[in-house]
């Protein structure tokens, strides 16, 4: 039997206001110096036809790396068609940051004959950066960036040092691109795992981010001080039933945080439902079935994130913003389906849930490296979520309104402003049960945009848009992104559908 929802958009009350800028994406620093990554899964493992497997070592994650990472090259961000649909995203934060920027060293004097210095293990050009920050230009966007913070700048009993700091910030100003937001480290909680000194502690983070934002307000007041950009404690569960620990011990963000003198303006955090196919045979706990990725459990993740870090926000940056400045479908570079139409849900979902709840940023994890990122690796073909981000961007409006509908089985439903300016609401309709149509009460006519896996095909490579295959027209042009037009009156929603409905 269909559900029915009656839409009321004349009685929604309004809950906040959401930041322009609210969904925004990664550039990985591993992309712009080129390097490791995360393997690319096979077309057949995407489809759902082959597994992923990789044996579990008793040494860790690092052990099993040649099986679970390959060598990329640099990014090209001159592409024309990288810049085209980077662009049509509107107004956004990016962020240039992961695991690597922890390790990078800024050879902008070209003393190093691309080898690292030891104590590092990356080397950013001058050339690479000068491309970041052309390309931050290009698309009008807000630059942020995390620090490196390792063996090569200073040992753990040694305070950190702004000396690779100055570099990066002193260039990109005369350059006329600032950076305008910053963490201290990426995903600080891991402490050595992530790339500190040997022997780091909770106590030694808590001296040199206060050092670092400190150095900011001094030299660069313009840069919002971010953190702690964390991944997991906090008593969250990471995945259906948590993730036991390899080679090292997850800190909380009060062991981060607690007794600094130098304030937040944004907290920040990082959201995966979980662990990718490449890592389930080590965590298999932490990892989600293609089956479960519509599911009520798996899509409450996002919001169940959300409250765990509301009442830490509170804490220690009261009235502040959050940023999720990480999020994708799972941590490992991806699920096999996050290319797919599969993903659309819980990106959508998040988008959806996340603004309810309160203000800030999603940074979507990434712009174009790994499978979930909005485009492909280097050819830059746009994938679902792209088109997803984008219909999002286009006409979900800043104000966030009391959908006045309870999550139900199978239904979620989220209403904003007009994105336009109009008079009216956009709302989201997400039907993800997979068996039953939803009947929806309009009462007047609207505009109507429903996606869908190309032939039904969850697993989809491309979605659809009211039918008709979203597919780039030539190298650089968008489809038409053209709604239905829809009267007053009952309308239907298939199952395993996502609907933008503009009133």
């Amino acid at each position: 039997m269909p559900q029915t929802v009656k839409l009321k958009p004349e009685k929604l009350k309004p809950l906040r206001e959401m930041n322009p800028r609210f969904l925004s994406y990664n550039i990985e620093f591993a992309e712009v110096t080129g390097g490791t990554f995360w393997k690319a899964y096979t077309p057949a493992q995407i489809a759902g036809k082959e597994a992923f497997h990789v044996e579990p070592s008793d040494n860790g994650i690092e052990a099993m790396y040649k099986d679970l990472m390959q060598v990329y090259p640099p990014i090209n961000l001159y592409n024309e068609k990288l810049r085209a649909l980077a662009g049509e995203l509107g107004e956004v934060w990016i962020r240039v940051s992961g695991t690597w920027a922890t390790k990078t060293y800024y050879d902008f004097e070209g003393t190093t004959d691309g080898q690292a210095p030891k104590g590092y293990l990356n080397v950013l050009t001058k050339e690479q950066w000068i491309g970041v920050l052309d390309f931050v230009k290009a698309v009008g966007a807000k630059l942020m960036v995390s620090m490196a913070n390792c063996p090569g700048l200073h040992s753990a009993e040694e305070p950190w040092n702004p000396s690779e700091a100055e570099k990066l910030f002193s260039l990109s100003r005369k350059y006329g691109v600032p950076i305008l937001a910053a963490e201290f480290a990426n995903e600080p909680n891991m402490m050595e795992e992530t790339g500190f000194p040997k022997g780091y502690t909770p106590a030694h983070y808590r001296r040199d981010q206060d050092l670092f934002f400190a150095w900011l307000r001094r030299n660069y007041p313009e840069c919002l001080c971010v953190g702690p950009s964390t991944t997991g404690g906090d008593g969250l569960t990471f995945g259906k039933g948590g993730v036991e620990q390899l080679v090292f011990d997850i800190c909380d963000c009060a062991e981060l945080l607690e007794g600094t003198k130098e304030p937040l303006d944004v907290f920040s955090y990082h959201y995966y439902n979980g662990v990718s196919e490449r890592l389930a045979s080590v965590m298999p706990e932490g990892h989600w079935s293609a089956e479960e990725a519509t599911g009520e459990a798996y899509l409450a993740t996002a919001a169940e994130f959300a409250r765990t870090y509301l009442p830490l926000r509170d804490r220690y940056c009261p009235g502040g913003e959050i940023w999720v400045t990480e999020s994708g479908d799972a941590g490992g570079g991806g699920n096999t389906w996050a290319s797919t139409y599969l993903d659309v849900f819980r990106t959508l979902n998040e988008l959806g849930s996340f603004a309810s709840l309160t203000n800030g940023v999603i940074f979507h994890n990434t712009l174009a490296s790994s499978d979930y990122g909005f485009l492909s690796r280097q050819v830059f073909e746009p994938r679902p979520n792209y088109f997803a981000a984008l219909l999002w961007n286009r006409l979900m409006g800043t104000t966030v309104y009391d959908a006045a509908e309870p999550i139900r089985e199978g239904v979620r439903i989220y209403a904003h402003s007009r994105r336009d300016g109009g008079e009216g609401a956009a709302y989201l309709l997400i039907n993800h049960s997979l068996t039953e149509a939803l009947c929806v009460e309009l009462p007047k006519g609207g505009e109507c945009y429903t996606l869908a896996g190309e032939g039904g095909d969850l697993r989809a490579k491309i979605m659809t848009l009211n039918g008709k295959p979203l597919v780039l027209e030539d190298p650089y042009s968008l489809p038409p992104l053209e709604p239905k037009k829809v009267p007053a009156g009952e309308m239907t929603l298939e199952a395993g559908t996502c609907t933008f409905l503009v009133l």
